[in-house]
């Protein structure tokens, strides 16, 4: 049996027919499994059981469909959801917004060209405790002091010439969720650093001796999200890579000053990629930045 290729398979079953009203019984038998059997190992390999990992899809491309026009209602029974207030408290949960306040609050950032305005309510983060987690992956060694040290995965990896090191990390390590951590670690005090793109793991035993591990310490974080951009094949990567500058400038500049919290340096700030920086109209990314109330 190969249950890496089974569960893809059933992945892929789930994306063409998203809108359908799966269950996992006719989601296990794709796998060729008992029910009992496919719902524990899916549970074991994605940290989520497979109607959680179903109605997270459902949300997340039902939020693209916000911006094309169709009606809240329209969107909800579109995707399996019995009333339409049952898919708002869901959104809520899953963004933190009902759905008409995430295409609100998106809808000024979906332009065209490069100009963007970053800062406003937009820009409020979310703060979250997060305990200590392990990341492994590669990098490379910079220095902050440095005048091409660049703190963003986006500009690092773009323009990065090479194999493709995040194919063979998931290969590699099999994390049990997707999402890239872009992070810097102090190498000593003169500037030295090591930025890594990782995964998070349970364990460093499937590191292989060319990758870097990381154990990132628990923390309480200010999480800003990106203003969205076009991500799609239409749009212009560079964009994206403007935007993560944009932002980070103003949470040193703007955000701190105001804000009566310090920047934590005993912790590790880092930026998260999951499926919304992926070819969406509305990508974006999450910084998590560790604070402390100002003394």
């Amino acid at each position: 049996m190969n249950y890496s290729k089974d569960i893809e398979r059933c992945i892929d079953y789930i994306e063409a027919n998203i809108k359908e009203n799966l269950t996992a019984e006719e989601i296990a038998a794709v796998a060729g499994y008992s029910l009992y059997h496919f719902c524990r190992v899916f549970s074991l390999c994605r940290e989520m059981t497979v109607m959680e990992y179903v109605r997270s899809r459902k949300l997340s491309l039902a939020a693209v469909e916000l911006f094309s026009g169709r009606s809240v209602t329209e969107i909800a029974l579109d995707y399996g959801f019995e009333t339409p207030g049952g898919f708002t408290k869901a959104f809520r949960k899953a963004y933190g917004y009902s759905p008409s306040q995430y295409a609100a609050r998106m809808a000024g950032y979906l332009q065209d060209g490069p100009e963007f305005e970053i800062g406003g309510y937009l820009m409020d983060p979310v703060f979250v405790t997060k305990p200590a987690f392990k990341t492994a992956g590669y990098g490379i060694a910079t220095n902050v002091t440095d005048s091409s040290y660049t703190k963003d995965i986006a500009s690092f990896w773009s323009q990065y010439e090479g194999e493709n090191l995040e194919d063979k990390m998931y290969s590699i390590l099999n994390p049990p969720r997707h999402g890239e951590v872009g992070l810097c670690v102090p190498a000593n005090g003169d500037g030295n650093a090591v930025y890594l793109l990782g995964v998070i793991v349970e364990d460093f035993s499937r590191v292989t001796p060319d990758m870097l591990t990381v154990e990132v310490p628990a923390a309480e974080y200010a999480v800003f999200t990106t203003p969205p951009v076009d991500g799609t094949e239409d749009g212009d990567p560079d964009v994206f890579v403007q935007v993560i500058r944009s932002t980070w400038r103003y949470i040193f500049e703007e955000w701190f000053p105001a804000s009566g919290y310090a920047f934590d340096e005993d912790k590790l700030d880092f930026e998260f990629y999951d499926e919304r920086c992926h070819l969406r109209v509305d990508t974006v990314m999450e910084i998590y930045i560790p604070v402390r109330e100002r003394a």
